[in-house]
């Protein structure tokens, strides 16, 4: 076989594309396209889920079949009586049955295993999924367990735009944006908030924002909600009074934003109870043997809270999502600061036991809850320390309701985003931003983990908490290749080449041949090869690995690492922009240790580490007159070291 000239592209003895079929990536336009259908199917997909919810609920806690249900205003008084207790109970059992016979991932919140199937899965979600959360989910909420329907809707999109990608074959990245537009989609409809949706989506979802990622994204939370106003109205999620009166004063806003900022601590303390209570609670129902046992307990638990609620206080506060409660809360229907905190308190406790014990449902609403009742709380308590502050009770419910979602899911932009969309009110923006920079900084003081990553982490797996540019994909060949390479003819007997390895510290060996590129050896795989061969003659051209790849410096790193991959290449050879036949227009090679190692340092560039000191070695010897060079670079001394 002849060896590659130098002008070459790649070598010649690299192995054709992979006979496995790989799925071709679509472009933006067909990207685009599915997106759209996409937001279209999910914005129907969660008008079924609201109107089974409500079927559900009219059914069991008032005997009526009707889809007709509107979560803003309280639940009359069950004909039931004291045996509304036991309806969260029949419904715990159903929903048991549904999540360990069919998709045992449809239990609990749903964004984590999002998460999960986004950074673990290559966004494969099981299609029986969605089937599956809608019907277990609806169960759970119109039976009375103090869990949120976004959260279930938020999966349901995501399986929808799996099974999209899967039954077109998508390759994995495309797949995953498809999942991330599905649970865009889902809470944008759930919300109206369209900007918010696309927000949640790249906040949390999203490893990678870019065009491509960002359009199919966009589309499909603006369908969806179109979709959701044809048919549940335009109206925001929440009715607020026309002025807040966030910062109505002027003179006092200073003062104002102080409170403001103590609201955000406190909704960062709450914040963290909500993810240590939900998992306390897993802990302790795991103790209880049997699933349906487990999950009867705590529905018990939720079903009795709800009875005593209603008896003492007149209304079923912490049942289902608990919209009618941030209603009363925002329109100050409820008075007293220490009820108010109770009925934090009361579904802080529901929520945990709903899903601790093994309900299907989310925490999106329970976060809401009890950020406007905590809010509207220490408003009250302002108000009474100081009569004359101007404070705003329902102000401070909105920016608690921001304050604690943005402390728990830690999606920060999308806390400030969907409040101003359910206010349009833009007083409240700063406020908003204040309380959710203190809710996320106190919040990470006492856990580190959101209400999400805390059950993958559980689970062992690691999310990363921000998103970096690949900054090192934006370097050139010539910035990442390793210098200090040996460019020697492949006629040269491997003994002479480790006579003279003390003279010049490398790792790898370009081999030539006539000029021309020949193969390609590292040093540690050339002994093992010598060993392997049992010949004191044996040459440089005879342990060379011949499949590696020709680039230039100035290409870009990331056209080197896709054609590595998709050559199956070991070592990527890197030539001068000019090259001309010759050895030394070989400036240095590419191999995965050398990729790794500009990972490394781009993430340096955020995380800062000690770093050794350098040296340099440039250097050219000769072999048995054979000549060949040792071209130089900068290397840390511990990795000198390491070599030697």
């Amino acid at each position: 076989m002849a060896p590659t000239k130098l002008d070459g592209k790649e070598g010649d003895s690299a192995p054709p594309e992979n006979a496995q079929e790989v799925a071709k990536p679509l472009d933006l336009y067909r990207m685009s396209m599915l997106g759209f259908c996409l937001g279209i199917v999910t914005g129907f997909g969660a008008v079924v889920f609201r109107m089974l919810i409500g079927t559900i609920h009219n059914a069991a806690f008032l005997g009526r079949l009707s889809p007709l249900y509107d979560a803003s205003q309280f639940t009359p008084p069950s004909p039931w009586g004291a045996w509304v207790i036991l309806v969260p109970v029949a419904g715990g059992f159903v929903v048991t049955w549904l999540v360990s016979r069919f998709a045992p991932e449809a239990k609990g919140h749903g964004v984590p295993e999002v998460m999960d199937a986004i950074y673990f899965g290559g966004g494969v979600i099981r299609p029986v999924v969605a089937v599956v959360k809608s019907l277990a989910s609806a169960i759970a909420i119109g039976t009375g367990a103090a869990v949120g329907r976004e959260g279930p809707i938020i999966q349901i999109g995501s399986a929808l735009g799996s099974t999209l990608g899967q039954w077109l074959r998508m390759p994995a990245s495309q797949r995953i944006i498809l999942v991330a537009s599905g649970a865009g989609a889902g809470i944008a409809a759930t919300f109206n908030t369209p900007i918010g949706g696309v927000l949640f989506a790249t906040e949390l979802m999203m490893p990678e924002i870019s065009v491509g990622t960002f359009l199919p994204v966009a589309l499909a939370t603006g369908t969806a909600t179109f979709v959701g106003r044809l048919f549940l109205g335009g109206a925001a999620a929440f009715l607020v009074p026309p002025q807040l009166g966030a910062l109505d004063n002027h003179l006092a806003s200073g003062f104002t934003l102080l409170l403001y900022a103590l609201l955000g601590v406190v909704a960062g303390v709450a914040a963290a109870l909500l993810i240590r209570g939900l998992h306390w609670a897993e802990d302790a129902f795991d103790r209880v043997p049997g699933r349906f046992a487990r999950h009867a307990l705590g529905m018990l638990f939720v079903g009795a809270m709800m009875y005593l609620l209603m008896r003492y206080a007149g209304h079923y506060y912490v049942e289902g999502v608990g919209y009618a409660t941030i209603q009363a809360t925002l329109n100050e229907q409820l008075q007293g600061g220490l009820f108010l905190l109770l009925l934090a308190l009361c579904k802080m406790a529901a929520t945990s036991v709903s899903l601790g014990s093994g309900s299907s449902g989310g925490v999106f609403s329970p976060s809401l809850f009890i950020g406007a009742t905590l809010g509207a709380a220490l408003a009250s308590l302002f108000h009474l320390l100081v009569p004359a502050a101007p404070v705003s009770v329902p102000a401070f419910a909105m920016v608690g309701m921001g304050a604690v979602v943005a402390g728990g899911t830690g999606a920060a932009m999308t806390a400030v985003a969907m409040i101003f969309e359910m206010t349009r009110d833009y007083d409240i923006v700063l406020p908003m931003i204040l309380a959710v920079a203190f809710s996320i900084g106190t919040r990470r003081l006492l856990s580190r983990e959101t209400i999400y990553t805390m059950k993958l982490v559980r689970r062992g797996h690691v999310i990363p908490d921000a998103l970096h540019a690949n900054m090192f994909l934006v370097q050139n060949a010539g910035a990442i290749m390793e210098a200090d390479i040996l460019v020697l003819d492949a006629d040269v007997p491997f003994r002479d080449l480790l006579d003279r390895m003390g003279i010049a510290p490398f790792r790898h060996i370009v081999v030539t041949k006539a000029g021309m590129l020949y193969g390609v050896l590292r040093i540690n795989t050339g002994l093992r090869r010598a060993v392997s061969h049992d010949n004191p003659t044996v040459t440089i051209g005879q342990l060379a690995n011949r499949n590696f790849i020709v680039v230039k410096r100035s290409e870009a790193a990331f056209e080197v690492i896709s054609e590595l991959r998709q050559r199956r290449a070991v070592m990527a050879v890197v030539l001068v922009d000019a090259a001309v036949d010759g050895a030394f227009d070989v400036s240095g090679v590419i191999a995965k240790e050398h990729i790794a190692d500009a990972v490394a340092r781009s993430i340096d560039i955020f995380q800062p580490r000690a770093r050794g000191r350098t040296a340099t070695s440039t250097q050219s010897v000769r072999v048995n007159d054979a000549s060949y060079a040792v071209h130089g670079r900068s290397l840390k001394v511990s990795d000198r070291e390491a070599e030697n």
